[in-house]
């Protein structure tokens, strides 16, 4: 594990992360490098540079789109897209942050492990960075004809409207800026769109030449590969430079001397007789902490104050009446300085000082009588659980561990210290009973004077004016321009786009590495299964090792609910939680599931079911637990089923507020997802079913939800209680678990009992006569942007696809859909999505500034896909679709997904069907897929989510094209 182009500096055995971490420092240029060797199958690597922005042109968020465009070895239009659509990777990105810009992969196979880190390494350091890339994914000004207006394009200058679209993330800007206005982080990382106009070409290629050298590298690596060979493929680029004084240093943010407070607005709409279109967030910059200690504790004080409903200051902001939900994540751990954010969204702008007042005045009183034990100890479980179960979801574990190491690390910082945790918490938890986190309130907050707070309000003409002050600029421009300038623009316009047409040279692409169709495992993935029955309940169980923890899943058919009450399902949900029972209230049960639990949370399932117009529609609560405290989490689960206060009307009346807040706070955010959900609703009975749940339908149902809480309580308490007198029952259930052999020996008793304990009717399913009908709209918001959707159900148009048809799409999205939305159209993505079980196919775009071209991009699709595909490029797709297949799971989730694919009749012989297909993919099954498309173009229905200007002019443009509705 050594090398000698590197000075060995640690060598650790880090239990808490199962691991020998080693510290190199590469004696050429002075890079460092953590390597931690373990038996993740799961590889990681990263490598980050620290670039910290002078302004807020974008300058870092661009080179790190545009690194990603071709390199010295691989000289292509898009290395990164055929990475995308030829590898087995379980993470492939790049991210901008406000002080560093990292680029992490992962994979499970070895040889495609080293092909992504390889293309990684030259891609950074040795990228080809042409100003047509730069005005590709940064800005240019874009002249069609000499008789148009001049616009801006560029996909970076497209995605940060859609960011500054959102209200909370101009919330997030705005804070943060207040906060540091001395130092980098008083910019905008990602850029401004008012500001990167002002990026020149030459600025752009400097700040690569400046920052993006080993001398201000932190490299990192993480699992089961040869440690040895890690630092010989990095010495190969390391060694091609000389050591360079990088000055990249973090300067620190001076302290105020008194809060301060900042006034702004964003663009929305204001409803009559509405008031509470405001927002605010109180914030302070704390000092770095010191050691890992203090960095736990930051995080459980966070917790403690406002991490979950029961929390004081959290309980404190939603009881008042103030305002609709919570704002700002407590304590965060991102920047050198940390930034603590607490606030409210959803309040009269005029009561932003009521709201700061409650905030300080609750940290006050807190400080004064501490938290009580009950508190401490939740907390206290809750933490060790998270850290002992290490559980990181669909990130790979490695990119948790490198990212934790860099928060001291990228500050001249101990690496290692951020991975450890048995000693700090064994501190922290000492110190916790002794008034530490009482203290700690008075110290980071009510003594702490650098402080600000924002106070936003909606005003409904300033996208407008932003739109008009943007045109006024780029009139201007224009109006310099003689005849011949003109020309020159149009030309210039059309060179680009025909450069972006153009098709990379086959012989280039091939220097791209990849795998073949031999290093591709034929059978598929199976979980150990076993399918029985528990008293009444179907059981399914998975032998799987889970590190001494029990996870359990009870589900329960929604098929025995009549349609008016399946609107009500998420908030029903979340009140089993969170508003206690006749026992206890809705503290005391928070804190019981944080002193014996893992966690307890509620969850739907919706998918079609194989070879059945029907769905499978499922509700569950699902929680974990160590052996010692099963017995409990059973009571709390009995409890929450059967005893929950479905009468609390204020705490009812809470929860809906907060949940039409997030939804609206979401739109644009999540504005592709939100209009695959609409675009659905109108062809399938799952998809009808998560338009109800969660789509636009949703969001009508929660704003006239809260309006009859308050006038018609009866009649929506009645509902909840049908919910549960109806849908918890055993006869209707599953028990699904994942544990090893011993540990589920121990459970079942347990379990068994339990059932035993739960209603035993048998309710027919209800008939929800759903009538299908889809259209097309326009769904208005104040946004900069759209989103652009298009779609049908394949199999209604006499379509019966395959396996196959999952490798038809991910080239189209790679190639055709990328150049076509992405690259020439100035969307930030660009995708087509297909259900196999459904035959539900939707085009979508996201933060797109086109609506009529993208649906031409769409519509022209077929075209694309007749056009036939080489060799090489349908080998890369087929690997890209096994990769998706083969995703990395923990045991927890191999053992649900396996439960629900029982539940969706996806059995194993389909699977293996279906990867079969993937595999012997032909041109045979392009052609077929083109016939769809076409068929999609002709009889397929549109849904837009955008600003009212663009689906106005383009219902101008196609008279009837959409049917017009305002959802903010």
């Amino acid at each position: 594990m050594s090398h000698p182009a590197f000075e060995l500096i640690r060598d650790e055995q880090i239990a808490e992360v199962n691991s020998q971490a080693l510290l190199y420092r590469h004696r050429k240029t002075g890079a460092e490098v953590l390597s931690l060797v373990n038996d993740d199958e799961n590889k990681v690597f990263g490598i980050t540079f620290k670039t910290p922005p002078e302004d807020s042109t974008g300058v870092a968020h661009i080179l790190e789109h545009s690194v990603l465009c071709g390199s010295r070895k691989y000289p292509v239009k898009k290395p990164f897209v055929e990475l995308i659509k030829g590898s087995l990777n379980t993470f492939l990105n790049a991210m901008t942050f406000p002080d560093k810009t990292a680029y992490p992969v992962a994979s499970q196979n070895l040889k495609d492990f080293y092909n992504l880190v390889d293309v990684y390494l030259d891609a950074v350091f040795f990228p080809l960075i042409s100003e047509d890339t730069f005005r590709q994914e940064g800005w240019h000004y874009e002249l069609e004809d000499a008789g148009s207006p001049l616009v801006y394009k560029g996909v970076v200058f497209n995605e940060m409207k859609g960011v500054f679209s959102s209200p909370d993330a101009v919330m997030r800007d705005i804070s943060q800026r207040s906060l540091y206005p001395d130092v980098t982080y008083g910019k905008s990382s990602g850029g401004d769109p008012k500001a990167i106009p002002a990026l020149s070409y030459q600025q752009f290629k400097k700040f690569h030449q400046t920052f993006y050298h080993p001398s201000n590298t932190r490299a990192f690596f993480s699992g089961d590969d040869d440690a040895g060979q890690r630092l010989a493929i990095l010495d190969a680029y390391f060694s091609q430079f000389e050591r360079a004084p990088v000055d990249a240093e973090v300067k620190l943010q001076p302290r105020f001397n008194a809060p301060r407070s900042v006034v702004a607005t964003y663009a929305g709409t204001k409803d009559e007789g509405k008031a509470r279109d405001g927002m605010v967030s109180v914030n302070w910059m704390i000092d770095p902490p010191e050691d890992r200690t203090e960095a736990l504790s930051h995080g459980m004080l966070s917790y403690l104050l406002a991490g979950n409903p029961a929390a004081p200051l959290r309980k404190a902001l939603t009881e008042s009446g103030l305002g609709e939900g919570i704002t700002g994540g407590g304590i965060g751990s991102g920047l050198r300085q940390p930034m603590a954010s607490f606030g409210m969204k959803g309040i009269d702008p005029q009561d932003a000082g009521k709201v700061e007042a409650l905030i300080l005045s609750t940290l006050e009183e807190i400080a004064e009588k501490g938290f009580a034990p009950e508190q401490l100890e939740a907390a206290a479980n809750t933490f060790e659980f998270s850290l002992r179960e290490n559980n990181t979801g669909s990130y790979p574990r490695g990119m948790v561990y490198m990212f934790n190491a860099l928060g001291t690390w990228l500050h001249e910082g101990d690496p290692l210290g951020q991975l450890k945790f048995e000693e700090a918490l064994a501190a922290l938890k000492e110190k916790a009973g002794k008034g530490h986190f009482a203290g700690e309130i008075r110290r980071l907050f009510l003594d702490n004077m650098h402080r600000t707070t924002v106070t936003l309000s909606a005003d409904p003409e300033q996208g407008a004016r932003e739109a008009a002050k943007e045109a006024e600029i780029l009139a201007g421009v224009r109006a310099g321009l003689d005849e011949t300038a003109l020309q020159a623009t149009v030309a210039e316009t059309e060179r680009l786009k025909a450069l972006q047409e153009e098709v990379d040279d086959p012989a280039l692409l091939a220097k791209i590495p990849t795998l073949g169709l031999g290093d591709l495992p034929r059978q598929s993935r199976t979980v150990p299964i076993e399918v029985g029955h528990l008293g009444e309940a179907r059981l399914f169980y998975h032998d799987l090792p889970t590190l001494g923890i029990v996870y359990l899943d009870l589900g329960f058919d929604l098929h025995v609910l009549e349609k008016d009450l399946l609107p009500y399902l998420p908030l029903f949900g979340r009140a089993l939680l969170q508003t206690g029972t006749s026992k206890e209230d809705f503290v005391s049960l928070t804190q019981r599931i944080g002193r014996s639990t893992g966690g307890i949370a509620q969850h739907r399932g919706l998918s079609a079911r194989q070879g059945s117009d029907g769905s499978a529609a499922w509700f569950f609560l699902s929680g974990k637990a160590v052996p010692d405290k099963h017995e409990e989490m059973l009571a709390i689960m009995g409890d929450v089923l059967l005893d929950a206060r479905l009468d609390n009307r204020a705490r009812f009346k809470q929860m809906a507020l907060e949940e039409k807040a997030g939804f609206e706070a979401r739109l644009v955010p999540s504005g592709n997802a939100i209009v695959n959900t609409r675009l659905n609703a109108g062809l399938t009975e799952a998809s009808w079913i998560a338009e109800q749940l969660g789509g636009v339908s949703y969001l009508q149902f929660l704003r006239e939800l809260v309006q009859r809480v308050e006038n018609d309580w009866d009649s929506v308490e009645a509902a909840l209680k049908r919910i549960r007198d109806t849908l918890f029952n055993r006869g209707r259930m599953v028990v699904n678990v994942t544990a090893d052999g011993a540990l589920w020996n121990r459970a079942r008793g347990e379990i068994e009992g339990f059932l035993e304990r739960l209603p035993d009717g048998d309710f027919a399913f209800a008939d929800w006569g759903i009538d299908y009908a889809p259209k097309s709209e326009g769904l208005i918001i104040p946004a900069q942007v759209n989103y652009v959707g298009k779609g049908a159900n394949l199999r209604a148009l006499g379509f019966e696809m395959t396996g196959a048809s999952a490798v038809v799409l991910k080239f189209l999205n790679t190639t055709y859909l990328w150049d076509k939305v992405r690259v020439q159209g100035g969307a930030y993505g660009g995708s087509s999505r297909f259900d196999l079980t459904s035959g539900n196919f939707s085009f979508l775009s996201y933060r797109d500034p086109n609506l009529l071209k993208t649906l031409d991009a769409y519509d022209g699709a077929s075209k694309a896909l007749k056009a036939g595909i080489g060799e090489n490029d349908l080998t890369r797709s087929i690997i890209g679709v096994i990769g998706d297949v083969d995703g990395y799971e923990f045991p927890d989730a191999k053992g649900y997904s396996s439960m629900w694919r029982q539940l969706t009749g996806t059995t194993d012989a389909i699977r293996q069907q279906r990867r079969d297909e993937i595999l012997g993919t032909s041109v045979a099954d392009f052609r077929r897929m083109a016939e769809a498309v076409d068929a999609v173009a002709q009889h397929g229905h549109v849904v837009v989510l955008g600003g009212e200007a663009a689906i106005t002019a383009a219902n101008e443009k196609r008279p009837g094209l959409l049917e017009v509705s305002k959802v903010m």
